[in-house]
């Protein structure tokens, strides 16, 4: 990764998990949304778009991407298809940080949680059911019971109802 981004990164994650509050991460804020995106949606939209593919192959830059692809994405294009567009690429990167052992070299829990977030997000019954132990270990009961409520919505449903809207469904 060329030296200039990892400050990159490493601005991501110090926004995350230091400036932001966790109330902050789960609560709809038009404040907070466009925060986020004046800071950081060009970064979301390279990711978007493999433009950051370098940024895998550390632990510090790819946990930043998955954030990008993940949950900015989600504050930036709220309520348009665009959020979810970088699910499946995250959701690989989850897998990846399990292969290689990055989750379990991270000693903060919270970071351990966005690491799994993805998972927790995937519209894939079998990707939430793989996600809940994962959670109960990594994370807390807590998350894992909000994996299980999205295992239960999907058995229901198939997929998300909310996200309906914004994938025209």
């Amino acid at each position: 990764m060329p030296a200039e981004e990892l400050p990159l990164a490493e601005d991501i994650l110090r926004f995350w998990f230091e400036d932001c509050r966790p109330w902050q991460w789960f609560r709809h804020d038009s404040e907070f949304d466009r925060s986020v995106s004046e800071r950081f949606r060009s970064l979301a939209e390279a990711a978007q778009e493999q433009g950051l593919i370098d940024w895998e192959v550390s632990q510090t830059s790819c946990l930043a991407l998955v954030l990008l692809l993940d949950q900015f994405s989600r504050q930036i294009w709220r309520k348009q298809a665009r959020a979810f567009q970088g699910d499946l690429h995250a959701q690989r990167l989850s897998h990846l940080a399990l292969d290689q052992r990055w989750l379990e070299l991270e000693p903060q829990r919270a970071r351990r949680q966005f690491w799994l977030m993805p998972l927790l997000h995937a519209e894939c019954l079998e990707t939430v059911n793989k996600a809940i132990p994962l959670m109960e270990r990594w994370v807390d009961i807590a998350t894992a019971d909000v994996a299980r409520r999205n295992r239960d919505i999907l058995i229901k449903h198939g997929r998300y109802p909310w996200r309906d809207g914004a994938l025209g469904r």
